[in-house]
């Protein structure tokens, strides 16, 4: 299998609200991201979620609160647990960005379903930032080819895909639910017997058997 160290890797760390303990693991092969918003405008993120995994499937996590600017819907606030009050202390995105940036460029980015991206990208556009130049995969898709039985029998979100896969983890928390995307990739890889590339150049999942 061909690998790619992306340069200057192990220089990389997040922004402080991340509370990062340790350095981030120079040999990581791709990052789980999930975010919650505060409001129905997918720009109003106020949870940023990371699983970094490494290429001996190690997972480490970290989550930040953000300050989405904007009212909190009670509807989203009864799914998160998130309100005004989580976030009083917490940056606003655009000054997360900046340092958040290099991280998430320099690392194929893993979603499930592809809320986050389109979230990521609308809150940058909000902030007057350009996106994200990252090679986003969906671990819903990935998840459909390992276990096309699920169609109509539950189906592949999260929520069903705990029970199926027996993952333990509480839903609707950024950091859970990237590190759920994480272990639905890794559980996908061991079931169909492939490893997963992202791949830049063609924004397309490839297959590489061992």
């Amino acid at each position: 299998m061909k690998v790619v160290v992306m340069a200057n890797a192990a220089s990389l760390s997040l922004p402080t609200c991340f509370k990062q303990a340790e350095p981030l693991s120079d040999n990581l092969r791709f990052i789980a991201v999930d975010v919650e918003t505060a409001g129905y405008d997918i720009a109003s993120i106020c949870q940023i979620g990371l699983a970094c995994v490494g290429f001996d499937n190690s997972i480490a996590t970290y989550s930040a609160y953000i300050d989405p600017g904007t009212p909190f819907a009670k509807g989203n606030t009864r799914l998160h647990g998130i309100d005004a009050s989580t976030v009083k202390s917490a940056p606003k995105f655009a000054e997360v960005l900046p340092s958040l940036r290099p991280v998430l460029e320099a690392y194929p980015l893993i979603q499930h379903s592809r809320y986050d991206e389109k979230a990521f990208d609308a809150a940058c556009r909000l902030a007057g930032f350009q996106v994200l130049k990252s090679t986003w995969s969906d671990s819903v898709a990935i998840a459909r080819q390992a276990w096309p039985e699920l169609r109509g029998h539950g189906g592949h979100g999260l929520a069903n895909l705990k029970k199926v896969l027996g993952l333990q983890f509480e839903h609707h928390d950024a950091e859970e639910d990237a590190r759920a995307a994480a272990e639905v990739t890794l559980k996908a890889e061991a079931s169909m017997g492939r490893k997963i590339r992202m791949l830049s150049s063609s924004q397309q999942l490839t297959f590489d058997f061992q």
